[in-house]
């Protein structure tokens, strides 16, 4: 068929960016890492770390990364409230996104909470509202909502951020249960309700989202992932052995996913159908939009809960073909379809080939997917050491990057049950986890990560954000019921680069792949929409480095396709790239 043939060409394809045009542009750099670090304000006082200067040399082999709870020493005291009172509604178990953004431009992250409240409130306009904290100074966070003009009380679930009118400022859509609702940045602080009029209500009970440029016409199109049919002011009676309990997808009736596409003036049309963006009993959870066969065109894959996942394989004409069985990420090693939650994206093996990794249900163990090329991927959880760590814990936002910037990828998971079985000696709240890639195997590291990771909660959405402009990965973690925490870095790191990107209609870069080359080592990093579990992430790219401080060539293939090569790039800074903004390069 002609769809198999254009979706093995493209694999076969795969070259990397040795085409670039050798034209470099003159990128603009911030101040090198020493004199950033110096130059900012202490934390408040009383808190527990500070922005103080990070040793930047390579860490010892014992040295893992370690993190230092925040968020009440930054200014940010927030509580997601699912609303429980014992009935178990089927909705209380999966809110809780977050997601990092500079609404005022001032070159500090602010940070989005979704909230809420009672899932059966007749009167939404009395439940709480989701609160914006705003960085007003480094280390300080002030709660901005009123101020930015943001009356969000839907009982929400998850956050993605993208400036979708390229007018300079990020824009939030928010997940519910219920309409979802597209907040416009003003530019002056504030922020209006343009759901209706640009037409991307969708009114099902939606998950994760996620934003990219899908038909390649310049402009962010965006994917919404729903669930399941369930109605909360009339829910369907589930449990065992005489208690409430959360009820069982398939019990559930799937909903197809929706998928908006920029008509370039301010509104959407919803064209998942005819675009081949749908599978067979869909119940979307975790989304990444990114370019897994390396032919130029952005893919979509999407987690599902207990039924197979998909991967959408962009054919170049505006279609996908759904081929997640075909490419041997649907389903585990056995084949069988598992309950995904979360979704973590990244090369965790340095082939220059992007993974999935994806958080489930106890007793089923979480699943690594490695991208093999053209024969698509292969779960190596066991492998690679992944599957008897997470076999009693239930994962949803997860993370993987190199936090310690040694050269090696970890991965991050919060874990925390949907029903509390401590009556049947389950756990109910969890500890968070993290894992190192020490080559062939991952190693946990959780007792070596901080005081943190030996404490239990119910943890939902996990967003990556620099909020201390230091070069590296701080987290935001959200806890049902339970303070959101905010992760500081405290690593002692490798050298390292951040890059943000500015391409031609994408102010943020989404979709822009760069391949590092440092002497013979390279290392492949794309700016991918959603990941991790109803979260939005900083718009940047942070790579490390380990012990080498030489200058790195950059391999930029901006989202229209053109390519770029920058040379002699210093390293230990944040460079800003601007995509030129002439005819693009082959």
């Amino acid at each position: 068929m002609g769809w198999q043939r254009a979706l093995w060409l493209g694999w076969l394809a795969s070259a990397g960016l040795g085409c670039s045009s050798n034209a470099s542009s003159s990128p603009s750099t911030s101040a090198p890492i020493d004199k950033i670090e110096h130059a900012v304000t202490p934390l408040v006082q009383g808190a527990k770390a500070t922005l103080t200067p990070k040793p930047i040399h390579p860490p010892r082999l014992a040295s893992f990364p370690r993190f230092t709870e925040v968020a009440q020493a930054l200014g940010v005291e927030f509580t997601y409230a699912n609303g429980a009172t014992g009935r178990s509604l089927m909705v209380e178990a999966t809110g809780g996104g977050a997601g990092w953004l500079d609404y005022d431009g001032d070159g500090l992250l602010d940070l989005y909470l979704c909230q809420g409240g009672n899932p059966a409130s007749e009167h939404r306009e009395q439940e709480p509202l989701d609160q914006l904290y705003r960085q007003v100074e480094p280390g300080r966070f002030l709660a901005t909502t009123s101020p930015a003009a943001i009356t969000e009380t839907q009982y929400s679930q998850g956050v993605a951020v993208a400036d979708f009118d390229d007018d300079g400022f990020d824009d939030i859509y928010i997940t519910n249960v219920g309409a979802d609702t597209l907040l416009h940045n003003a530019g002056d602080g504030t922020f209006v309700d343009v759901t209706a009029t640009a037409a991307v209500s969708n009114p099902l009970w939606s998950s994760s989202a996620a934003w990219g440029d899908l038909d390649g016409d310049g402009d962010l199109d965006l994917y919404v992932c729903n669930y399941v049919d369930y109605d909360p002011y009339h829910p369907l009676a589930c449990g065992s052995d005489g208690h409430p309990g959360t009820c069982h997808p398939m019990h559930m009736t799937a909903v197809p996913d929706e998928c908006y596409f920029n008509q370039g003036d301010g509104t959407f049309t919803a064209e998942s159908q005819q675009r081949g963006l749908f599978g067979p009993e869909n119940k979307g959870l975790g989304v990444v939009i990114a370019d897994f066969n390396d032919d130029a065109r952005p893919d979509v894959y999407i987690a599902n809960d207990t039924t197979a996942n998909f991967l959408f394989i962009n054919q170049g004409d505006g279609h996908f073909v759904e081929s997640g069985y075909l490419l041997g990420c649907a389903v585990s090693r056995d084949g069988h379809p598992q309950a995904s939650m979360g979704v973590a994206f990244g090369d965790y093996d340095h082939d220059g080939r992007f993974d999935l990794y994806c958080t489930h249900f106890t007793k089923e163990s979480n699943t690594l997917y490695r991208n093999i090329g053209q024969h698509g991927f292969q779960d190596v959880t066991g492998i690679v050491g992944l599957h008897q760590p997470t076999l009693s814990k239930l994962g949803f936002g997860t993370i993987m990057a190199d936090f310690n910037q040694d050269g090696h990828e970890e991965l991050f998971v919060t874990n925390g049950h949907i029903d509390d079985w401590r009556y049947k000696g389950d756990d109910w709240e969890m500890e968070p986890q993290l894992f190192s890639f020490e080559g062939p195997r991952f190693v946990e590291c959780s007792t070596q990560a901080g005081e943190f990771f030996s404490q239990k909660h119910v943890g939902r959405g996990v967003a990556r954000g620099d909020f201390d402009n230091d070069g590296d990965w701080d987290l935001a973690v959200v806890h049902q019921n339970a303070p959101t925490a905010i992760l500081q870095n405290d690593s002692q790191r490798g050298h390292w680069l951040k890059v943000l990107c500015n391409a031609k209609g994408n102010r943020r870069g989404w979709g822009t792949r760069i391949v590092l080359q440092q002497g013979t080592k390279e290392l492949t990093n794309e700016l991918v929409g959603g990941t991790s579990y109803c979260a939005a992430h900083e718009a940047a790219m942070i790579f490390g480095l380990s012990d080498a401080a030489s200058p790195v060539i950059l391999k930029v293939r901006w989202p229209d396709g053109s390519r770029q090569i920058i040379e002699n790039v210093a390293v230990n800074q944040t460079l800003t790239l601007r995509q030129p903004r002439g005819e693009p390069t082959p």
